[in-house]
């Protein structure tokens, strides 16, 4: 039961892990001209994408 908790927690936490360096890596792929086109800052999407996937 225990081992069972803990396997679904360390899934759980990969799945994240995964979910947020896939978009970080599709953020960090975005030029100047790209963000400016958008009217966006990239450490304001990094966090962002940090709240949504973690909640925090």
């Amino acid at each position: 039961m225990i081992f069972t908790e803990l396997l679904n927690s360390a899934r759980s936490r990969f799945a994240k892990r995964m979910q947020y360096n896939r978009v970080v890596g599709e953020i960090e792929l975005l030029t100047q001209r790209d963000l400016a086109d958008m009217g966006a800052d990239r450490s304001d999407m990094l966090r962002r994408a940090y709240q949504d996937i973690y909640g925090r």
